[in-house]
């Protein structure tokens, strides 16, 4: 068995548009934040610690350490993670839109299958006729509750700002292609699935041409849809079976996960 990790990390350091910050508490500092929080939860206990009374000191811990602690502050949609209905509006085919946590396990522990779409520019949309073109040359029919990934090969971009500028979009008739064939859940290598922010907004405040367009066909017909995946490349075309189980966060429109393949 060899497992692929197909998931980009929550990186402090990589170059984002939304602000990400995690909080790094190493094992010696450890010690008197334990004490800060614990004494810190009544007047008294602050009061005794502000004159130097300590619950435990580094003296009482094998190595002097205590344990570390890392506090993460970033948005759902940084790092590799499922995007559901709530995430582009409030409903969904006329009902109430679902949270990440609803995301149907059974659609996460599925079958594979990359298309290969590379050529496609950044300015360009991915339609239903690349996705049928694709799978001819592989040689592969679609089956319900297939993982479909778009590979672009935009994550090599990743950690600076081409990133956010330089891969191609989804076209709503791919989309419908897939939900038409049985697809629950598909995913892409870009930070998104419409077009970067330079093509989409440009041409809607010169054209009034609409934003969004893929995530706001949501509204319209559910579907999940997995974004910042990585290392397609290292895929084959099918045969192997992906695990993108969500973090279990409530009430959010995404969830991050550790998307990996399987292939036996």
């Amino acid at each position: 068995m060899k497992i692929i990790d197909l998931s980009l990390p929550i990186d402090d350091t990589a170059f984002e548009v939304h602000k990400v910050e995690i909080e790094r508490v190493n094992h010696a500092a450890g010690v008197e934040k334990f004490n800060r929080v614990m004494m810190g939860k009544t007047l008294l206990g602050k009061i005794k610690y502000a004159l130097g009374m300590r619950i435990i000191r580094k003296e009482d811990l094998p190595d002097e350490e205590f344990l570390s602690l890392e506090t993460v502050h970033s948005p759902v949609h940084i790092g590799t993670h499922l995007d559901y209905s709530y995430h582009y509006g409030s409903k969904s085919e006329g009902r109430a839109a679902k949270t990440a946590e609803e995301i149907p396990l059974e659609y996460c522990i599925q079958n594979g299958v990359k298309i290969d779409l590379k050529h496609k520019k950044p300015n360009e949309v991915i339609t239903n006729s690349d996705i049928k073109s694709a799978l001819s040359k592989i040689n592969y029919q679609l089956k319900p509750f297939n993982i479909v990934l778009l590979a672009t090969g935009a994550d090599k971009l990743y950690g600076g700002p081409k990133y956010f500028s330089d891969y191609p979009g989804v076209d709503i008739s791919a989309i419908d292609y897939l939900l038409d064939h049985g697809i629950k859940i598909f995913g892409v290598d870009t930070m998104g699935i419409d077009r970067p922010y330079r093509f989409m907004l440009k041409e809607f405040l010169e054209q009034k041409k609409p934003l969004y367009p893929a995530h706001f066909y949501g509204r319209i017909r559910e579907f999940i849809h997995i974004e910042r995946l990585a290392n397609l490349d290292k895929l084959p075309d099918y045969g192997f079976k992906i695990h993108c189980l969500p973090v279990k966060i409530r009430k959010t429109g995404a969830a991050w996960a550790r998307v990996a393949a399987i292939i036996t």
